[in-house]
């Protein structure tokens, strides 16, 4: 249900509506795969990649000439890592807004501490508090339908608990991927199941943008259905999907020795979030693949 917040905006999706005011003239991404945008290819875009970052960031431009938007996010970084390499080069960009998801690698990969993980977090956040920037943390998704990786589902609720406590001590938003019960559809995710889909890229970009009390143009996408399966092509799906997927992301990420890999974040500084071979309004109608709008 659309509401009407007090000063006249008009909040949730809708088709012809333009963004209004917002606060904020400077974003910076930090993060993983996750804000890298993987899963979601786009060559238009810096990287390849759009994800939900770069959609978020295009409706915070929209009637907004001086937005400025920066991605730091490196795909495999471990949560100390993204610390280490990302919040201070994102202090010295002066954002007003940060986003920021780590974890997911050391939970799920790793099988790390999430409370030692915690006050690790807790620790990021305030340098970041401490600029006055709106913060915006993320909870892990619930992977419990997911094979094998349903194994980490408590620590991923632990983790997200404690999060909930940073955010309060900090005065930080939080996007809750646990709570967006869309994303158990598994037409959200890429075909590795580790990454989002350009519909969940789109789906999460909603919610992100409902955190932050932001109106937007983005409209909820519906997927086709899936055909029906037995019981055994599904499983013979998962033995696929494991020998393919999961297992060779596995092997890379724990033979991944230090951070001195030579990846660069897609969008190091900030600056316009439409380039001049991309003007705005470019991806705004358009749907991904395999997805149709609801009548």
């Amino acid at each position: 249900m659309n509401a009407q917040g007090a000063n006249g905006w008009e909040q949730g999706g809708s088709g012809g509506f333009r963004a209004g005011p917002h606060p904020w003239s400077r974003y910076v991404a930090l993060g993983d795969s996750f804000t890298e945008g993987l899963g979601d290819p786009e060559p238009r875009s810096p990287g390849g990649l759009r994800g939900w970052a770069d959609r978020v960031a295009e409706e915070l431009s929209i009637d907004h000439e001086d937005f400025a938007y920066a991605n730091l996010a490196i795909s495999g970084r471990l949560l100390h890592q993204i610390l280490e390499e990302q919040v201070g080069p994102a202090l010295d960009l002066r954002p007003d807004l940060i986003s920021l998801n780590a974890g997911g690698n050391d939970l799920l990969f790793h099988r790390s501490d999430p409370d030692k993980l915690a006050l690790e977090l807790d620790a990021g956040v305030e340098s970041l508090a401490s600029t006055g920037a709106t913060i915006l943390l993320f909870t892990g998704p619930d992977w419990g339908a997911t094979p094998v990786l349903g194994f980490t589902r408590g620590k991923v609720a632990i983790f997200n608990e404690n999060l909930r406590v940073i955010a309060a001590r900090h005065d930080a938003l939080i996007a809750d991927l646990w709570a967006l019960r869309e994303l158990t559809d598994p037409r959200m995710w890429d075909p590795d199941r580790l990454h989002f889909s350009p519909l969940g890229q789109h789906t999460i970009a909603i919610m992100v943008l409902g955190t932050l009390n932001v109106p937007h143009s983005l409209e909820p996408l519906a997927p086709k259905p899936l055909p029906e399966r037995s019981w055994r092509q599904a499983r013979a799906g998962d033995i696929v999907w494991a020998r393919e997927h999961l297992f060779p992301w596995v092997v890379r990420r724990l033979t991944q020795r230090n951070a001195d890999d030579g990846r660069q974040p897609k969008r190091p500084e900030p600056g316009p979030v439409f380039g001049a071979g991309m003007l705005p309004g470019t991806f705004l109608g358009s749907d991904p693949q395999n997805i149709v709008r609801p009548s």
